[in-house]
């Protein structure tokens, strides 16, 4: 009988080559360009909100930073920790984060993912349950990471900013796991090269708390924080 050391072991690994397939195959080949940066046209939340609920509370649909992006979210086939939509404006819930107690969130660098990349240390990322019922997140974290060995799945990554060297386990490890957050995830294109690296958000819970009763219930059944409310404005 295996130990609880060794089934660790082996869900880790599990885990490490789910990640292998997201942070190498599913994003090291490019695909046609649709997501644009059309913050000008963004709805704001409430007629985000009516867009893409559909009555399932258990379920994320949607995705909301004012001023940045405003995007569906469709979750992974059964068995396929690889998926990642190809439809514009579509982002794609990361089975194994969820597995591991947090949420992630996967899109292309030349479709929805082209957006990541604008939120900033401090914006308020807003998740949209299929109920309208909402959960809010503060960017706490950029990170970027260079593929030192591009075309090899078990490439390490190195931390552009410290220069430290992480193999794919660890960067797992540094991006998923710990307290409940939300990690956002796409390539970084250098030189032609649309899988040179990878970018990642990571954002913190905004804890119970910080959510503040309005006098007036709010539409969807959960009030924002007092600062969430002020930077949707």
């Amino acid at each position: 009988m295996a130990s609880k050391d060794q089934l660790t072991q082996l869900k880790n690994r599990i885990f490490v080559s789910a990640l292998l397939c997201i942070i190498f195959f599913v994003f090291a080949f490019p695909v046609q360009a649709y997501a644009k940066d059309n913050s000008n046209s963004l709805p704001n939340l409430n007629t985000f909100i009516e867009t893409v609920t559909d009555g399932n509370a258990s379920v994320l649909r949607g995705v909301y930073v004012s001023k940045v992006m405003a995007l569906a979210i469709v979750q992974q086939p059964v068995g396929n920790p690889g998926y990642v939509s190809t439809t514009a404006s579509v982002a794609t819930q990361f089975s194994i984060a969820t597995e591991v107690g947090n949420v992630g969130l996967l899109a292309h660098n030349t479709l929805a993912g082209s957006l990541f990349s604008n939120i900033k240390q401090g914006d308020l990322i807003i998740l949209v349950y299929g109920d309208g019922h909402l959960e809010s997140f503060m960017a706490n974290s950029i990170r970027r990471y260079q593929a030192l060995d591009p075309l090899n799945p078990y490439s390490q990554f190195k931390d552009i900013e410290t220069q430290t060297s992480f193999t794919a386990e660890e960067l797992f490890n540094n991006v998923y796991r710990g307290e409940y957050h939300l990690t956002l995830q796409t390539c970084i294109e250098n030189n032609g090269n649309s899988s040179w690296g990878r970018l990642f958000i990571v954002a913190t819970h905004v804890e119970n708390q910080n959510i503040i009763q309005e006098s007036q219930p709010y539409k969807y059944g959960k009030s924002l924080c007092v600062k969430c409310r002020q930077n949707l404005r």
